[in-house]
C-alpha cells in the first residue's frame, strides 16, 4: 500500500474517539512506512459544497467530465481513484450516516465516470480496493444490547459497491455515552479488530 484516503465525517474531530482511533492508525502505519502517503479530507471541518441546479443540469446533459461544474467532484474522485485503501471514520447520526459524509457520497457517486447505468442495474466503475470505516455511536446498535437501528451500515455497503468497492469492512464503537469504562473497552476491542486487519497488521508486523 502506497497512498491512503482518509474520509473523517465527524464534526469535532479533534474529541471523536473514532477519529483518534483512525489517526493512531494512520501514526503506527507511517512510523512503520515513511513512505505512505496519507490523504485527508475532515468534512466537518471544511465543508463540501451542495450540489447546485447547474450540477443537476449537467449530469443530465451528460457534459464532459471537464466542465468546470465538475470540479469539485472530479478532484474528490480523483483522490478516491489514487488511493490503495479507503478508511472513513465516521458517527452514526440519527441510525444513519452524517450529513457531511452523505454530501461526499453524492459528489463520487457520479453516473458515466463511478458508474454505469445498465438495462440490469448500476455498475461500478472503479477498481475495487480495501475499505475500512470506523463507526462511533454514543448507543448500541448490534447484539443483545442494541436498543436503536442501524440503516448506516447496509447503505454505505450498497452505495460503495455501485461504484465498484465490495471488500468494505467495520469496526464500531458503540455506547460512547455509556461511561468511561464502556469506552475503553469499546475502543480496546475496536483497536485490536482493526489492527487485525489483513492489510493493516501485514504492514504493522513488518
Amino acid at each position: 500500500m502506497r497512498e491512503l484516503l482518509l474520509i473523517n465525517a465527524s464534526p469535532r474531530p479533534a474529541a471523536s474517539v473514532g477519529s483518534q482511533l483512525a489517526n493512531e492508525l494512520i501514526d503506527t502505519l507511517r512510523n512503520r512506512r515513511p513512505d505512505l502517503r496519507v490523504t485527508r479530507r475532515d468534512l466537518g471541518v471544511v465543508a463540501l459544497p451542495p450540489l447546485s441546479d447547474a450540477y443537476a443540469n449537467a449530469l443530465t446533459r451528460r457534459t464532459p467530465d471537464t466542465d468546470p461544474v465538475f470540479t469539485v467532484s472530479e478532484g474528490l474522485i480523483g483522490e478516491l481513484e489514487r488511493s490503495d485503501a479507503l478508511l472513513i471514520a465516521t458517527p452514526m447520526h440519527n441510525f444513519t450516516l452524517p450529513a457531511a459524509l452523505k454530501l461526499w457520497i453524492d459528489h463520487v457517486v457520479r453516473i458515466g465516470r463511478t458508474f454505469a447505468a445498465t438495462p440490469d442495474g448500476k455498475v461500478g466503475l472503479l477498481a475495487d480496493r480495501p475499505v475500512y470505516v470506523i463507526v462511533s455511536s454514543g448507543g448500541f446498535h448490534r447484539g443483545a444490547r442494541a436498543r436503536q437501528p442501524d440503516f448506516l451500515t447496509a447503505y454505505l455497503r450498497h452505495v460503495l459497491s455501485t461504484i465498484g468497492l465490495f471488500d468494505v469492512h467495520f469496526v464500531y464503537l458503540e455506547g460512547l455515552v455509556a461511561g468511561e469504562e464502556t469506552v475503553k473497552a469499546e475502543c480496546e476491542a475496536a483497536r485490536q479488530r482493526l489492527f487485525m486487519e489483513p492489510l493493516f497488521a501485514s504492514l504493522v508486523s513488518t
